[in-house]
């Protein structure tokens, strides 16, 4: 079945930065956007990032804009998120999802398969 894996959350001193990973199996990794969210306690989940299939195209939300690379490995089926400058308002369990399409979107509808999270907690 379907897997997404994510890892390399932890907590940080703001202005620092961390580096996620999302380990995919049991799909074609070339059929699928890849995008990271985001979701804070009594909030809704927000989009971070996506990457498109070849990874040439890549999206950001607002907070992330300037701040955060996303990334793909097509080869090792993995995607990063790397996160510099981090706020204590980045603070929010970080999901990666994939989109069976060549872009990637913002909205978590469109998504069909997601992992667990990664809790990320930026102190300030």
């Amino acid at each position: 079945q379907v897997q997404l894996v994510e890892s390399g959350g932890g907590l940080v001193q703001a202005g620092g930065s961390l580096r996620l990973s999302c380990a995919a199996s049991g799909l074609t990794f070339t059929d699928y956007a890849m995008g990271w969210f985001r979701q804070a306690p009594g909030e809704e989940r927000e989009f971070a990032a996506a990457v498109s299939r070849t990874g040439h195209m890549t999206y950001y939300g607002s907070s992330a804009e300037g701040r955060f690379t996303i990334s793909r490995d097509n080869a090792k089926n993995t995607v990063n998120l790397q996160m510099n400058s981090l706020k204590p308002e980045d603070t929010a369990v970080y999901y990666c999802a994939a989109d069976r399409a060549n872009l990637g979107s913002s909205d978590y509808n469109d998504y069909d398969y997601w992992g667990q999270g990664t809790q990320v907690t930026v102190s300030s």
